[in-house]
């Protein structure tokens, strides 16, 4: 299954060159999107999602091995028809027997030399490039989000800790409860702070280094538009590699060189017949798994999608707007005998009978408390301190407008 973009020669458009590119970043939003929709009837399936860096790199990792492996090229780039080539190519002449390295031009005719498949230092590489570091990057970007809405949240709750520093106000002693702590504790609170750390050095540096990522990148892919060089990216450059089409001689070897390997794993088979038998099953379904791999995940996407619209359409055309008037308002909880009670003073927190700071509401009854007062209590004790009904910190509302 091949997608040719356009353009004459070997040297690929910049247009097929993107869009190879950008195909594993749309590929990964469409399974997210796709497991998302099997997630709703198989709940175990929400797993997947909570790994979804992990399981994308490994569904890559094998994606973009095979196809090295067996095509000089990455999974993408095997889709369009385009194969890698070392720069320094090893060409035969009729005058000289021996091979020698040149290093020829992109748009060389592809009948006057004899090219190589990469070396293996460079598939492995090429591996590196294609999952190793887009991983790394993908993890570098969740520490830096998370670090980002940390500091919002700080910066707009307030620590919340700092009125409580030495005292506990829910501890009937009046001294703090975390007086004894042992030496696992300290150990655990240095790995936090550590950790802490390492966090805000990340998040301080990774603006910049995705910026000068970024511009590398604008510079190789403006510098290829414009036939200025043969690399589309720095990481080609690094390697050494020049992407270029496919010819039909290289298909034709491709092809023959993917039948030899299977042969020679064939023939590596050992054991009595049966087991034998048994190997030769799970080679072939493997073989058959992988060289569908590019059709069926293209064929799985759109056809996802094409359920969700047909759905969403039947949907829109079966549900007509309709218009209900709003409810009347819930009365308002009664206080608990046995509850914290209520100051006069509306302003005033009924936990620590301060003027409130954050301001903040439990979601089962509604009453307004400071944020860091209300999180220790219902840490504690798992309710409301003026109704006494159960709530969880989950229910905990900031208010943005105190009325």
């Amino acid at each position: 299954m091949l997608f040719q973009v356009g353009g004459q020669g070997t040297r690929p458009t910049f247009f097929e060159m993107a869009a190879a590119q950008q195909l594993p970043s749309s590929l990964r939003a469409a399974l997210t999107y796709s497991l998302g929709v099997l997630a709703l009837r198989r709940p175990f399936i929400h797993k997947i999602l909570d790994y979804e860096d992990e399981f994308f790199a490994l569904l890559t990792l094998v994606l973009e091995t095979h196809s090295l492996r067996t095509t000089d090229a990455s999974f993408a780039e095997s889709l369009y028809g385009l194969r890698r080539r070392a720069v320094n190519i090893k060409v035969k002449t009729k005058d000289n027997i021996h091979s020698k390295k040149k290093i020829l031009p992109l748009d060389s005719p592809a009948d006057a030399i004899h090219h190589n498949g990469l070396e293996k230092r460079q598939k492995i590489l090429s591996v590196v490039f294609l999952v190793v570091l887009p991983y790394f990057r993908s993890k570098l970007q969740y520490v830096y989000n998370r670090e980002r809405e940390a500091t919002l949240q700080a910066s707009l709750w307030g620590e919340g800790e700092e009125r409580f520093g030495n005292i506990d106000y829910f501890d009937g002693s009046g001294n703090s409860s975390a007086s004894g702590s042992s030496s696992g504790e300290e150990a655990s609170t240095t790995r936090r702070r550590v950790m802490k750390r390492i966090q805000k050095i990340i998040a301080a540096c990774y603006p910049w280094i995705h910026a000068g990522s970024e511009g590398l990148s604008f510079a190789y892919q403006l510098l290829y538009l414009l036939d200025a060089t043969g690399f589309y990216s720095l990481g080609l450059h690094v390697l050494g590699i020049h992407v270029c089409r496919a010819t039909g001689q290289e298909l034709m070897d491709t092809s023959s060189r993917i039948s030899k390997i299977r042969s020679r794993e064939r023939e590596r088979l050992c054991g009595p017949p049966w087991l034998k038998a048994v190997q030769g099953a799970l080679l072939s379904s493997m073989y058959a798994v992988l060289d569908y791999a590019q059709t069926g995940l293209i064929a799985a996407v759109f056809f996802f999608k094409m359920m969700e619209w047909w759905y969403q359409s039947a949907e829109e055309r079966m549900s007509a707007p309709t218009v209900y008037p709003p409810p009347p308002p819930p009365p308002p909880p009664k206080v608990a005998k046995e509850g914290i009670p209520l100051p006069p003073d509306r302003t005033l927190c009924p936990l620590c009978s301060q003027k409130r700071v954050n301001p903040s509401a439990v979601a089962v009854s509604g009453f307004v408390f400071c944020y860091s007062c209300i999180f220790k209590y219902v840490s504690q004790y798992k309710r409301c301190p003026v109704t006494l009904m159960p709530a969880t910190v989950e229910q905990i509302r900031r208010l943005f407008h105190d009325m």
